[in-house]
């Protein structure tokens, strides 16, 4: 059986409340001067997968009213 329109939502919910503090946690590294790149990079890449999951989710959510 598929997930439900509800655990659909629930799910992506959360999703973007951790790519919001990803956001955040990516602004600090950048604020406080870090030379640490690789952490950056690791944040930033989490960042953009999560923003693909997101993007997924919201198009199982969406009729597709072209067909």
């Amino acid at each position: 059986m598929g997930i439900s329109d509800q655990e659909l939502r629930q799910r992506l919910e959360l999703l973007k409340i951790e790519h919001r503090d990803l956001d955040q946690a990516i602004s600090a590294l950048v604020e406080s001067g870090s030379h640490d790149q690789l952490r950056g990079a690791r944040l930033k890449k989490r960042k953009l997968l999560l923003r693909d999951r997101i993007i997924q989710i919201e198009n199982q959510l969406i009729p597709d009213d072209i067909a």
